[in-house]
């Protein structure tokens, strides 16, 4: 087939997340960063690949018999296959038309592939597809995703200590991706700025530089933020548009970084000062503005992403928190703030509801003892309101975990998620305008003028 239609070889698309003033701050699915030649790219990217994966690449045939013979050796010594000898060509016929394995047979399968690549296509075009197909970890597929994934330019601005650290990612993206090893990528990256003046591509003084000034993560892929937020987020859109997308689309959100910031350093302060060390306690923060709009998620004590995310998807028993609800039913059906309810003992079957410290205040208006918490006046005011409502009023806040059946509805029994509750609340902040979460602005697929 022509080399043009075998630059992007993604077997799904890509989700670019951006916060509320339109920076990226987290990137899902695998990205491709658009197509690329070899003359739109760094000289520097392109010497540091050729000084690491093919250094002959422009004096053989697809095939190197040096190679080949150095890496049978090596895997003679190994009793295994530990080392592949492939050329640049070689590696872009795997990665078109065979499989990752290790074997001999794919090896052999490789040669005449690689072959017929050569005469089919010139260098810059085979050099051009392994530009763009290679995997470089962090959901990156080449060299420009990459780039732009670690270091936030275009993959034509690469430094040679930046260019160094991509072609190091070769020998083992995901393991070396700067956002999982800084160290280990910028050792390897290391080594291939001795390899690159080895082949004269640097002077000894570029080479020291390099060295000296190793490639770093942009503040972004640096910073990591939102990774909580984003797993919500694109849990909340559509399938065909996130998870599942064949296309690259870029979704605007509420995210605010700096609402993120004060979050995580507030949960920080918390466990360093008020929480024994060792303790193996959990918290999760949610910010969302009156009208439901979530600027940020603090999910647990490890924020990380894909880690579970305590703010969504754990439920726990609302508690009081729950007694608001029972008293918005209750004036949604006609009561009164200085409406009386007797703070009094009271049993329901054989349910006999219990203040927090004992002792009933007598009769106390809704307000005071929506004040105080009084656990027998906030039953007594969901059974007059009665359940249903209170379920229905519950329902209209946007929770939607399963709600208890009995009079024990009212002292919050039932669970529900940090997320939901906090969007009830919002609820009474807008004054009473429907405030469900949200994270979602504009979703659009790259490309698309409108």
């Amino acid at each position: 087939p022509p080399a043009a239609s075998l630059i992007d070889g993604r077997e799904r698309g890509s989700v670019t997340l951006l916060d509320r003033r339109g920076d990226v701050f987290a990137w899902r699915g695998d990205q491709f960063g658009g197509e690329v030649r070899v003359g739109d790219v760094s000289p520097h990217l392109i010497h540091a690949i050729l000084s690491a994966e093919d250094r002959r690449f422009y004096r053989h045939y697809g095939v190197d018999p040096r190679g080949l013979i150095r890496a049978a050796v090596v895997n003679f010594r190994a009793g295994g296959v530990v080392q592949g000898g492939s050329t640049l060509t070689q590696q872009v016929a795997k990665n078109v038309f065979l499989t990752e394995e290790r074997s001999i047979e794919r090896k052999l399968k490789e040669v005449p592939m690689a072959l017929a690549m050569e005469i089919k296509y010139g260098k810059d075009d085979i050099l051009a597809l392994y530009l763009n197909r290679v995997y470089l970890g962090a959901g990156a597929y080449g060299f420009e995703a990459a780039s732009r994934r670690y270091f936030g330019k275009a993959a034509q601005f690469l430094d040679p200590a930046e260019a160094a650290m991509l072609a190091g990612l070769l020998k083992a993206p995901s393991r070396l991706a700067p956002t999982a090893d800084i160290a280990g990528a910028q050792a390897r990256a290391a080594l291939v700025i001795g390899a690159m003046r080895e082949e004269g591509y640097l002077t000894e003084a570029q080479a020291q530089q390099a060295r000296a000034e190793p490639a770093q993560l942009s503040r972004a892929a640096a910073a990591r933020a939102g990774g909580h937020f984003a797993d919500w987020a694109m849990e909340t859109g559509p399938d065909y548009l996130t998870d599942a997308t064949t296309e690259d689309v870029v979704i605007r959100t509420t995210f605010d970084p700096a609402a993120q910031a004060a979050a995580e350093a507030a949960m920080r302060a918390v466990f360093d000062g008020k929480v024994r060390p060792g303790s193996r306690a959990e918290a999760a923060i949610v910010v969302m503005t009156p009208d439901g709009a979530v600027r940020a998620i603090v999910g647990g004590r490890d924020g990380a992403a894909g880690r579970f995310n305590r703010a969504t998807q754990a439920r726990r028993q609302t508690g009081s928190a729950f007694k608001p609800i029972v008293y918005a039913a209750a004036i949604e059906r006609g009561a009164a703030p200085d409406d009386v309810v007797m703070d009094a003992p009271l049993t329901i079957g054989k349910w006999s509801p219990q203040n927090y410290g004992g002792g009933y205040a007598g009769p106390v208006t809704l307000t005071q003892g929506l004040a105080r918490s009084i656990n027998t006046v906030a039953v007594r005011v969901s059974e007059r309101a009665g359940r249903a409502n209170v379920r229905k009023v519950a329902r209209k806040l946007g929770i939607s975990s399963p709600l208890a059946e009995g009079p024990a509805l009212a002292l919050g029994v039932s669970e529900a998620s940090l997320i939901e509750m906090t969007g009830a609340y919002a609820a009474f902040a807008s004054g009473g305008f429907d405030a469900r979460p949200w994270a979602i602005r504009e979703v659009r697929v790259r490309g698309d003028k409108d």
